[in-house]
């Protein structure tokens, strides 16, 4: 099993997201995901957001979730 990740990566940013009608991937295996990714990184750094009604798929307000957390972590291009 991986454990801790050192260096830089530690402190990574993290933006799980799931729907929760998932037919395909279970809600449960992205919880258990996201648990196990907050013991590899800085779990303050972990985001995980739950999707109501979205199964396999996106959403609008998935994408702009997205665009929020690409906006307040990437720098802007100039």
């Amino acid at each position: 099993s991986q454990g801790p990740i050192s260096g830089v990566n530690k402190d990574i940013a993290v933006l799980q997201c799931h729907g929760d009608c998932d037919p395909l991937v279970p809600l449960m295996f992205g919880s258990l995901t996201v648990e196990k990714l907050k013991t590899m990184i800085n779990p303050a750094n972990v985001t995980f957001k739950t999707y109501s009604g979205m199964m396999h798929s996106s959403s609008p307000e998935e994408m702009m979730d997205v665009k929020q957390f690409i906006d307040k972590h990437l720098p802007p291009i100039d």
